[in-house]
């Protein structure tokens, strides 16, 4: 098979498994076909509903479609770990580290958070995701471990009643103030808000560490604001116009809300060592 490929097979026979299947049909081996259905890289069209599909002896049925997304680079990309901070039972706080994505896309979910945490938290429950990171940056997430714990922590942040803290490093002398400086610019045509302020600031290297706390959450919200602003993110390679080598400085360090399931205030912060 091509190193990157994007195979649908309709299904004309009742009860022959998917290994079968896609071992006559693929050019894998069982054992490799099997790796690629727990990695998440097969999805089944059954009736109106397409989902992924991980047990290989599952039968599929006349009229059903399979599909196969199939990329040796994703399928070969080893994640890193991600570091449980809290578990709460109903849901669990976690470190999301640098490189690690908050989901996954058709050609596989083992790089995904949600999808590790399902596999390697004791007990062993779901796990649904609430609120993405960038995969280039760091930092506190929450994941549910239901459908409703999930939609009772949606809605907080759709009602932005969740407030969300984050250490950024950039380039230049960011102004000190007393109290935050506001940026308010639209992204995308819709409103976005950012509160930042000067935590500390290097002059040999010419950089400020920020306290960035956002009202919104637009894509790269907080990288496209201080870019805008003259103050790219240090390990930006997209706003930032630079080649450095180093990982973006940009951590989700905190987050207050008031539970969902109790009304009980809650905080939780990274420890020093991950910001």
């Amino acid at each position: 098979m091509a190193e990157k490929s994007e195979k649908h097979w309709p299904i004309t026979r009742d009860k022959v498994s998917i290994v079968d299947f896609l071992y006559e049909v693929s050019g894998l081996s069982k054992n490799k076909i099997k790796q690629v259905m727990q990695k998440g890289a097969v999805w089944l069209t059954h009736g109106k509903q397409v989902k992924r599909v991980r047990r290989a002896n599952k039968e599929l049925v006349k009229g059903d479609e399979l599909h196969l997304y199939y990329d040796e680079r994703v399928l070969e990309t080893v994640p890193p770990e991600p570091t449980l901070i809290s578990d709460e039972l109903e849901y669990s706080i976690w470190f999301k580290p640098y490189g690690m994505r908050s989901q996954g896309s058709r050609w596989g979910d083992h790089c995904a958070i949600s999808r590790w945490v399902e596999c390697h938290i004791e007990p062993q429950r779901p796990a649904f995701i609430v609120h993405r990171l960038d995969r280039a940056a760091s930092g506190v997430m929450i994941i549910a471990h239901s459908k409703k714990t999930a939609a009772a922590f949606s809605r907080l942040f759709q009602s932005r009643d969740i407030k969300k803290t984050y250490r950024v490093r950039v380039h230049g002398c960011f102004p000190e103030s007393a109290s935050p400086i506001s940026y308010d610019d639209p992204l995308d045509n819709k409103k976005a808000v950012s509160h930042v302020r000067r935590l500390s600031y290097d002059s040999d290297a010419n950089q400020s560490l920020l306290k960035v706390e956002i009202e919104t959450g637009r894509k790269h919200q907080i990288r496209r604001h201080l870019s805008m602003h003259g103050f790219p993110v240090v390990g930006d390679r997209f706003y930032g116009g630079t080649s450095e080598d180093v990982d973006l400085d940009l951590v989700a360090y905190e987050l207050q809300f008031l539970s969902p399931l109790d009304n009980k205030s809650r905080k939780y912060t990274l420890p020093e060592a991950f910001c």
